[in-house]
């Protein structure tokens, strides 16, 4: 399990978080949600390790994640993060196996086609990283991800950090974006992923964690966390929660006939 507990970031008097307890786990899928500037990717960054909070711990497996290596860390958890600022006019296929890099290497070329497979972009394979579109790169950072924590015959749990994931993504790759993360979680791996999209956060996670302000307003079962009176909460926006047409429930939004 990867847990923040009582996790605070301070910026002088400033708290991006304040006391953030949450845990993803083997198995599922856990959506992090709220306004911008809540404090969503500071938190993922604390999980990743790539940030020491201020006060509150980080711990893999029960293990303080400052005191794993930072090569054993990089085996067992991958980040796709929302910008990635590459010059080199690498091709999309190097690209991804950049992602075996803390594997030395080993087995970079078939798992890279293999990822880019999974993420529909074999096709970009011999593109160069320049010549990508927006959401191109976004799917062959995903593929690097995912290259880098493939098994690699260890039983240990392994973690996917999903910054905004379809921030850049059509519709079709957004759905099969998310597809995949719940078919990886159906494989054991925990995955945690930054939302703005409450239907796609309601079709394809397990647990929510809610945050406003960089305080927690609600974590839980989806079907729980989302409901009317939370997302106002949360987004000072009221909505109705209403029955998809193939089943399950849909969030609606309420707009004001005068534009008020």
């Amino acid at each position: 399990m990867l847990q923040a507990e009582a996790v605070t970031v301070r910026i002088g008097d400033r708290a991006l978080l304040l006391e953030v307890d949450v845990a993803i786990r083997p198995g599922e899928v856990l959506g992090i949600l709220g306004p911008n500037g809540a404090g969503k990717s500071t938190l993922l960054r604390c999980l990743s390790g790539a940030r020491k909070p201020s006060s509150g711990q980080v711990t893999l497996d029960g293990v303080p994640i400052k005191k794993i290596p930072p090569r054993v860390l990089a085996c067992r958890r991958a980040v796709l993060s929302q910008h990635v600022d590459l010059r080199f006019p690498f091709t999309a296929r190097e690209v991804v196996e950049l992602g075996r890099a803390p594997h030395r290497g080993r087995g970079a070329r078939a798992l890279a086609v293999q990822a880019l497979k999974r993420v529909d972009a074999l096709h970009l394979a011999e593109q160069h990283w320049p010549s990508l579109s927006g959401g191109e790169r976004q799917r062959i950072q995903l593929a690097r991800a995912l290259v880098q924590i493939e098994d690699t015959g260890s039983s240990e749990p392994r973690y996917l950090l999903l910054d905004e994931p379809t921030a850049s993504l059509d519709l079709r790759h957004q759905h099969s974006t998310l597809a995949l993360a719940r078919r990886l979680a159906g494989e054991g791996l925990g995955v945690g992923v930054i939302l703005h999209d409450l239907n796609l956060a309601m079709r394809y996670t397990d647990q929510l964690l809610l945050i406003r302000q960089g305080e927690p307003i609600a974590q839980g079962a989806t079907d729980e966390v989302l409901d009317a009176e939370r997302i106002e909460q949360t987004f000072s926006l009221p909505v109705q929660i209403l029955p998809h047409p193939t089943g399950g429930r849909m969030v609606a939004a309420l707009t004001d006939p005068k534009g008020t």
